[in-house]
């Protein structure tokens, strides 16, 4: 087999993880085979091997892409100028649309965190994340001048990203406490954005 130049090697890189992508969102890890990875890309899976030896790698790969694209936007929407509940509102839709987009990436962290935490934290999580201190004084100030109730920043955050991802991850059950079908699922996580806004600002205001 030749090898590709460099040119070839970025064009045909960006197709195969655009269609594990897709197919990793559909299926999960364990459900998408090389075999449609490759078709899917247009390559055969000779080609597709010679880039990631195996599907775990190429998992990895495409997991590893969106944690460190996604992970920064999350922060940065904390840490914008925002009113502090619009801010709120914002990071929910933004959370909750990105976590559906790639509902694969969140058991991957959780797996990850538990059998190679500190891998996990060395090779995958961007080192340049900003910091929450501005979140942090807007909540301060907030609870300061009585705009929300007492409340501890960091517990706000937990609290926000818990309520956006655990229907994600518990999706199957879920689905199964709550007798729905797959596309009902889906108009469900439709109106958990509003649901979680609207539960976050009842719990802090006054």
């Amino acid at each position: 087999m030749d090898k590709p130049n460099s040119e070839q090697f970025e064009s045909t890189e960006q197709r195969i993880f655009e269609a594990a992508h897709e197919l990793f969102t559909l299926k999960g890890m364990a459900g998408a085979k090389m075999q449609e990875i490759a078709d899917r890309a247009g390559i055969n899976k000779a080609l597709l091997h010679y880039y990631y030896r195996s599907k775990e790698k190429l998992f990895e790969a495409v997991v590893k892409a969106v944690i460190r694209k996604v992970m920064p936007k999350f922060l940065q929407i904390l840490e914008s100028e925002l009113p502090l509940l619009e801010k709120l509102e914002h990071f929910v839709d933004t959370y909750i649309d990105v976590i559906r987009q790639n509902p694969f990436v969140p058991l991957f962290v959780i797996s990850e965190m538990n059998k190679h935490p500190d891998r996990f934290f060395d090779e995958i999580v961007p080192k340049d994340l900003p910091r929450l201190d501005f979140f942090y004084k807007q909540v301060e100030e907030a609870v300061a001048t009585g705009l929300i109730r007492p409340v501890a920043p960091r517990h706000l955050v937990i609290n926000a990203f818990s309520l956006c991802v655990f229907p994600i991850i518990a999706r199957p059950m879920a689905r199964i406490i709550l007798g729905i079908s797959a596309e009902e699922m889906n108009q469900f996580l439709d109106e958990r954005k509003k649901e979680v806004k609207s539960f976050l600002l009842h719990a802090i205001r006054p």
